[in-house]
């Protein structure tokens, strides 16, 4: 079931390498099928822990900025660093790159602090809202582990030593009927010939005993360095590619995709199309489908325009007249000027207002 017209976007799990050769080939895969000038989100929040997560996140963003140059990427780096703080993944400024974009990443960090910092949070639940009506997601590092049905608590056994033990994930594809744990790094050889530091720095006996703790119909992905996976749910498919393989671990059986491997959801276990709404918050899933319609729509007000009209709806229908005059404000420096209306708001351009439309883009 799509979402009232609108397709999911596409899904691409990185095992490693976000700024390598391998990783920018991807990005660029996942570009080529994008509007161009190419709106693009990096979530800072993994990394809000760090003293340096602009940094963090700014790396990843420069990098996609130079590798992506073809495409015009517009780039956003989104400080919804902590819960609580002037940086918060619920804040409606601070998140509100998330709507407009075409392209979402996220990436490293910790997986269990972006796992507390998320979990039905504004920032995800937007970001969950904007790939139902077609955004795309990319994820690596240590978002690859938070999006999981259970997380993976990386440092805290590999560093810190705690007991073996898994942590509740933000599940992005339990909507789907999907109990996936994504495990990246799956081949990793840091530790040489002394340690091995496989199946993201467990070791593979390490790793079966915490496989072991999972429910049976938990599927693992392990997915190589410098080797990503792109899921298509509208298509119903997989793709690998990079320079290494997937491994599906389903119950008593293990199978490998090489590079180029297509293959089908049904790897994963019984697919199911969720509700497009379901789990998000009414003002958000309206939001999406506003800036969603307005994209397609010819010769109308850019997306980040439209991303604020949503917004100021939102703010109207829970009563919060000053933000929502603050975002008509917003608008009208863009040079554009909102009239509402019983069939609800529509937006025209200033007279003599130098304005950039959707048609730019194309």
């Amino acid at each position: 079931m799509h979402a009232e017209g609108h397709a999911p976007g596409r899904i691409a799990v990185l095992g490693s390498g976000e700024t390598s050769l391998a990783g920018g080939r991807v990005f660029e895969s996942l570009a080529r099928v994008l509007p161009t000038p190419l709106q693009v989100a990096v979530l800072e929040t993994p990394a809000g822990f760090e003293i340096n997560s602009d940094r963090v996140a700014g790396r990843v963003a420069d990098f996609l900025a130079l590798r992506l140059q073809n495409y015009r990427p517009v780039i956003s780096v989104v400080a919804a660093r902590q819960r609580n703080t002037p940086f918060s993944p619920d804040d409606p400024e601070i998140t509100a790159p998330l709507l407009g974009a075409d392209l979402l990443f996220m990436g490293p960090g910790s997986p269990t602090y972006a796992v507390r910092q998320l979990a039905d949070s504004l920032a995800w639940h937007r970001l969950i809202a904007h790939h139902r009506v077609g955004a795309t997601l990319a994820f690596a590092s240590a978002a690859v582990i938070a999006i999981s049905a259970f997380a993976l608590p990386v440092y805290e056994i590999y560093k810190a030593g705690h007991d073996l033990h898994w942590q509740p994930g933000l599940d992005l594809f339990g909507a789907y009927g999907l109990k996936l744990v994504f495990v990246p790094h799956w081949n990793n050889a840091e530790g040489g010939s002394e340690l091995d530091t496989s199946r993201c720095f467990m070791g593979r006996y390490r790793f079966e005993v915490l496989r072991a703790m999972l429910p049976p119909d938990v599927t693992v992905v392990g997915i190589d360095e410098h080797t990503a996976l792109a899921i298509d749910l509208a298509d119903g498919a997989a793709e690998v590619l990079g320079a290494g393989d997937v491994m599906v671990v389903r119950g008593h059986e293990a199978r490998g995709f090489a590079p180029g491997g297509r293959f089908s959801l049904a790897e994963f276990g019984p697919f199911a199309w969720p509700r497009p709404d379901a789990g998000l918050p009414p003002a958000v899933w309206a939001e999406a489908l506003a800036v969603a319609e307005a994209a397609a729509a010819p010769s109308q007000a850019p997306a980040e325009v439209m991303a604020l009209v949503a917004q100021r709806e939102a703010a109207r229908t829970q009563r919060n007249w000053p933000l929502a005059d603050h975002l008509r404000q917003q608008v009208a420096a863009l040079g554009w000027l909102i009239r509402d209306s019983g069939a609800g708001p529509s937006v025209e351009a200033m007279p003599g207002h130098k304005t950039r439309t959707d048609s730019d883009r194309r």
